[in-house]
Protein backbone atom coordinates (compact mmCIF):
# COMPACT_ATOMS: atom_id res chain seq x y z
CA UNK A 1 0.00 0.00 0.00
CA UNK A 2 1.40 3.66 -0.77
CA UNK A 3 1.41 5.79 2.37
CA UNK A 4 -0.09 8.56 0.24
CA UNK A 5 -3.73 7.58 -1.14
CA UNK A 6 -3.52 7.77 -4.77
CA UNK A 7 -3.10 5.91 -8.07
CA UNK A 8 -0.41 5.86 -10.54
CA UNK A 9 -1.15 2.30 -12.27
CA UNK A 10 -0.46 2.98 -15.85
CA UNK A 11 1.97 6.00 -15.11
CA UNK A 12 5.83 6.26 -15.64
CA UNK A 13 8.48 7.51 -13.84
CA UNK A 14 11.83 8.39 -13.72
CA UNK A 15 13.15 9.35 -10.96
CA UNK A 16 16.87 11.35 -10.17
CA UNK A 17 18.78 10.65 -6.91
CA UNK A 18 16.91 7.57 -6.12
CA UNK A 19 19.23 5.75 -4.94
CA UNK A 20 18.76 7.44 -0.79
CA UNK A 21 17.06 9.51 0.94
CA UNK A 22 13.62 11.50 -1.08
CA UNK A 23 14.54 10.64 -3.90
CA UNK A 24 14.37 6.73 -2.74
CA UNK A 25 10.89 7.61 -0.73
CA UNK A 26 9.33 8.93 -3.80
CA UNK A 27 10.16 5.90 -5.96
CA UNK A 28 9.22 3.18 -3.40
CA UNK A 29 6.20 4.99 -2.99
CA UNK A 30 5.10 5.71 -6.51
CA UNK A 31 5.81 2.20 -7.37
CA UNK A 32 3.26 1.04 -4.10
CA UNK A 33 0.88 3.63 -5.76
CA UNK A 34 1.42 1.55 -9.17
CA UNK A 35 3.69 3.46 -11.18
CA UNK A 36 6.24 1.78 -13.11
CA UNK A 37 9.49 3.39 -11.85
CA UNK A 38 12.81 4.21 -13.34
CA UNK A 39 15.33 4.79 -10.41
CA UNK A 40 18.62 6.53 -11.38
CA UNK A 41 21.62 7.40 -9.74
CA UNK A 42 25.19 7.53 -9.89
CA UNK A 43 25.36 4.74 -7.37
CA UNK A 44 24.64 1.63 -8.80
CA UNK A 45 24.52 -0.85 -5.95
CA UNK A 46 22.45 2.12 -4.34
CA UNK A 47 19.59 2.68 -7.26
CA UNK A 48 19.40 -1.47 -7.62
CA UNK A 49 18.44 -1.64 -3.77
CA UNK A 50 15.72 0.38 -4.66
CA UNK A 51 15.05 -1.70 -7.30
CA UNK A 52 15.24 -4.43 -5.36
CA UNK A 53 12.96 -3.06 -2.23
CA UNK A 54 10.26 -2.45 -4.67
CA UNK A 55 10.20 -5.47 -6.59
CA UNK A 56 10.02 -7.23 -3.31
CA UNK A 57 6.71 -5.55 -2.43
CA UNK A 58 5.18 -6.28 -5.30
CA UNK A 59 5.99 -3.19 -7.53
CA UNK A 60 7.61 -2.72 -10.74
CA UNK A 61 11.14 -0.79 -11.20
CA UNK A 62 14.35 -0.79 -12.99
CA UNK A 63 17.69 0.97 -12.53
CA UNK A 64 19.04 3.11 -14.62
CA UNK A 65 22.80 4.02 -13.74
CA UNK A 66 23.80 7.65 -14.97
CA UNK A 67 25.02 10.96 -13.28
CA UNK A 68 23.31 14.51 -14.13
CA UNK A 69 26.72 16.15 -15.07
CA UNK A 70 27.14 13.80 -18.13
CA UNK A 71 24.32 14.65 -20.25
CA UNK A 72 24.62 11.76 -22.63
CA UNK A 73 24.89 8.88 -19.45
CA UNK A 74 20.85 10.83 -18.35
CA UNK A 75 19.50 10.95 -22.22
CA UNK A 76 20.36 7.24 -21.72
CA UNK A 77 18.56 6.91 -18.44
CA UNK A 78 15.47 8.39 -20.13
CA UNK A 79 15.68 6.01 -23.10
CA UNK A 80 16.06 3.03 -20.91
CA UNK A 81 13.26 4.00 -19.54
CA UNK A 82 10.81 4.33 -22.51
CA UNK A 83 11.95 1.08 -23.96
CA UNK A 84 11.35 -0.70 -20.75
CA UNK A 85 7.79 1.18 -19.92
CA UNK A 86 6.95 2.16 -23.48
CA UNK A 87 7.10 6.11 -22.45
CA UNK A 88 7.52 8.63 -19.66
CA UNK A 89 5.07 10.28 -17.65
CA UNK A 90 6.44 12.13 -14.15
CA UNK A 91 9.62 13.07 -14.19
CA UNK A 92 11.06 13.77 -10.44
CA UNK A 93 14.45 16.25 -10.51
CA UNK A 94 15.77 15.07 -7.06
CA UNK A 95 19.82 14.50 -7.33
CA UNK A 96 21.68 17.02 -5.90
CA UNK A 97 24.42 17.50 -3.34
CA UNK A 98 26.45 19.97 -1.28
CA UNK A 99 30.17 19.34 -1.77
CA UNK A 100 30.90 23.36 -0.90
CA UNK A 101 29.10 22.51 2.48
CA UNK A 102 30.21 25.03 5.69
CA UNK A 103 32.58 27.00 4.00
CA UNK A 104 32.08 30.75 3.59
CA UNK A 105 32.83 32.65 0.08
CA UNK A 106 36.62 33.63 0.74
CA UNK A 107 37.83 29.96 2.38
CA UNK A 108 35.78 27.80 -0.26
CA UNK A 109 37.09 26.08 -2.73
CA UNK A 110 36.49 27.40 -6.46
CA UNK A 111 36.50 23.93 -7.84
CA UNK A 112 33.65 22.37 -5.30
CA UNK A 113 31.82 25.63 -5.20
CA UNK A 114 31.32 24.58 -9.45
CA UNK A 115 31.19 21.52 -9.16
CA UNK A 116 28.19 21.89 -6.55
CA UNK A 117 26.29 24.22 -9.04
CA UNK A 118 27.10 21.65 -11.79
CA UNK A 119 25.04 19.06 -9.88
CA UNK A 120 22.21 20.78 -8.33
CA UNK A 121 21.94 23.54 -11.53
CA UNK A 122 23.41 22.30 -14.37
CA UNK A 123 22.23 18.46 -13.76
CA UNK A 124 18.80 19.38 -13.29
CA UNK A 125 18.97 21.34 -17.04
CA UNK A 126 20.03 17.94 -18.45
CA UNK A 127 17.16 15.79 -16.40
CA UNK A 128 14.47 18.44 -17.99
CA UNK A 129 16.09 18.84 -21.45
CA UNK A 130 16.04 15.06 -21.70
CA UNK A 131 12.70 14.76 -20.64
CA UNK A 132 10.89 16.97 -22.45
CA UNK A 133 10.71 15.11 -25.91
CA UNK A 134 9.43 12.17 -24.17
CA UNK A 135 6.57 14.28 -22.44
CA UNK A 136 5.77 15.47 -25.59
CA UNK A 137 5.58 12.59 -27.24
CA UNK A 138 2.90 11.28 -24.42
CA UNK A 139 0.81 14.33 -24.41
CA UNK A 140 1.00 15.47 -21.32
CA UNK A 141 3.16 15.11 -18.25
CA UNK A 142 4.78 16.12 -14.48
CA UNK A 143 8.00 17.64 -14.12
CA UNK A 144 8.93 18.21 -10.69
CA UNK A 145 12.25 19.32 -8.93
CA UNK A 146 12.86 19.06 -5.27
CA UNK A 147 14.08 22.37 -4.59
CA UNK A 148 15.29 23.81 -0.94
CA UNK A 149 14.23 27.38 1.20
CA UNK A 150 18.08 27.49 1.50
CA UNK A 151 17.52 28.50 -2.09
CA UNK A 152 15.22 31.01 -1.62
CA UNK A 153 16.57 32.80 1.75
CA UNK A 154 20.24 31.88 1.75
CA UNK A 155 22.39 30.64 4.44
CA UNK A 156 25.93 31.58 5.45
CA UNK A 157 28.27 29.08 4.36
CA UNK A 158 26.23 27.31 1.59
CA UNK A 159 26.49 29.68 -0.92
CA UNK A 160 27.27 27.51 -3.62
CA UNK A 161 23.71 25.63 -2.85
CA UNK A 162 21.72 28.29 -2.21
CA UNK A 163 22.94 29.83 -5.37
CA UNK A 164 22.52 26.31 -7.49
CA UNK A 165 18.70 26.19 -5.57
CA UNK A 166 18.12 29.39 -6.65
CA UNK A 167 18.62 29.25 -9.97
CA UNK A 168 16.52 26.21 -10.25
CA UNK A 169 13.88 28.00 -8.95
CA UNK A 170 14.08 30.04 -11.81
CA UNK A 171 14.66 26.81 -14.07
CA UNK A 172 11.33 25.53 -13.02
CA UNK A 173 9.49 28.96 -13.42
CA UNK A 174 10.66 29.28 -17.43
CA UNK A 175 9.95 25.81 -18.09
CA UNK A 176 6.60 26.24 -16.71
CA UNK A 177 5.97 29.13 -19.00
CA UNK A 178 7.11 27.37 -22.13
CA UNK A 179 5.26 23.73 -21.41
CA UNK A 180 2.20 24.62 -20.16
CA UNK A 181 0.92 24.76 -23.98
CA UNK A 182 2.06 20.90 -23.97
CA UNK A 183 -0.01 20.30 -21.17
CA UNK A 184 2.97 19.72 -19.52
CA UNK A 185 2.98 20.90 -15.62
CA UNK A 186 6.63 21.82 -13.69
CA UNK A 187 6.64 22.48 -10.22
CA UNK A 188 9.18 22.99 -7.94
CA UNK A 189 8.80 21.27 -4.21
CA UNK A 190 10.51 22.65 -1.08
CA UNK A 191 10.38 19.58 1.42
CA UNK A 192 10.51 19.55 5.35
CA UNK A 193 13.37 17.47 6.91
CA UNK A 194 13.83 14.15 6.00
CA UNK A 195 15.62 10.84 6.90
CA UNK A 196 18.89 10.56 4.92
CA UNK A 197 17.98 5.93 4.24
CA UNK A 198 14.31 7.43 2.86
CA UNK A 199 12.89 4.60 5.29
CA UNK A 200 9.18 4.12 3.83
CA UNK A 201 8.16 4.12 7.65
CA UNK A 202 8.65 8.01 7.59
CA UNK A 203 8.66 9.39 4.20
CA UNK A 204 10.43 12.34 3.34
CA UNK A 205 8.09 13.57 0.59
CA UNK A 206 4.88 14.13 3.25
CA UNK A 207 5.94 16.94 5.36
CA UNK A 208 3.42 17.91 7.97
CA UNK A 209 1.28 20.76 6.42
CA UNK A 210 3.26 23.27 8.00
CA UNK A 211 6.15 22.95 5.79
CA UNK A 212 6.53 25.22 2.25
CA UNK A 213 5.83 24.22 -1.05
CA UNK A 214 6.45 26.59 -3.52
CA UNK A 215 4.76 25.91 -6.92
CA UNK A 216 5.27 27.42 -10.16
CA UNK A 217 3.07 25.21 -13.08
CA UNK A 218 1.08 25.34 -15.74
CA UNK A 219 -2.22 26.48 -13.82
CA UNK A 220 -2.78 29.93 -13.34
CA UNK A 221 -2.23 30.72 -9.44
CA UNK A 222 -5.10 30.62 -7.05
CA UNK A 223 -5.80 31.82 -3.73
CA UNK A 224 -6.36 28.34 -2.57
CA UNK A 225 -4.08 25.33 -2.62
CA UNK A 226 -4.50 22.48 -5.24
CA UNK A 227 -6.51 19.87 -4.53
CA UNK A 228 -5.07 16.00 -4.92
CA UNK A 229 -8.01 15.46 -7.87
CA UNK A 230 -7.08 18.33 -9.69
CA UNK A 231 -5.95 18.20 -12.79
CA UNK A 232 -2.96 19.99 -14.24
CA UNK A 233 -3.58 19.07 -18.01
CA UNK A 234 -7.13 20.32 -18.33
CA UNK A 235 -7.53 20.81 -21.96
CA UNK A 236 -9.76 24.52 -21.01
CA UNK A 237 -8.05 27.29 -22.25
CA UNK A 238 -6.69 28.95 -19.75
CA UNK A 239 -4.37 32.50 -19.12
CA UNK A 240 -1.03 31.85 -19.60
CA UNK A 241 0.88 30.95 -15.95
CA UNK A 242 2.40 33.77 -13.66
CA UNK A 243 5.35 31.62 -12.39
CA UNK A 244 4.58 33.13 -8.92
CA UNK A 245 2.09 31.21 -7.53
CA UNK A 246 3.37 29.53 -3.80
CA UNK A 247 1.58 28.35 -1.23
CA UNK A 248 2.37 27.39 2.36
CA UNK A 249 0.57 25.07 3.33
CA UNK A 250 -0.41 22.85 0.07
CA UNK A 251 0.59 18.95 0.81
CA UNK A 252 3.72 17.21 -1.37
CA UNK A 253 1.34 14.60 -2.31
CA UNK A 254 -0.76 17.13 -4.22
CA UNK A 255 2.35 17.81 -6.53
CA UNK A 256 3.96 13.98 -5.95
CA UNK A 257 0.94 11.97 -6.54
CA UNK A 258 -1.68 14.13 -8.89
CA UNK A 259 -1.83 12.04 -12.37
CA UNK A 260 0.22 13.48 -14.99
Amino acid sequence: MSPIDADLTGKVALITGAGRGIGRAISISYAAAGASVCCVARTRSEIDRTVTDIRHNGGTAIAAQADVTDYDSVVRAFEAAAREFGGIDIVVINAGGNLDESHDIESGSPEEWAYTVQVNLIGSYHTAHAAIPHLKKRGAGKIIAIGSGIGHRGRPGESAYASAKAGLSMLVRVLAQELWPHSISVNELIPGPSSPNGSPGRTPHAPTPSSRSTASGSSPPKKSCPSPSSSPHSPTKAPPPRPTASCAAIPNADLLFSRA
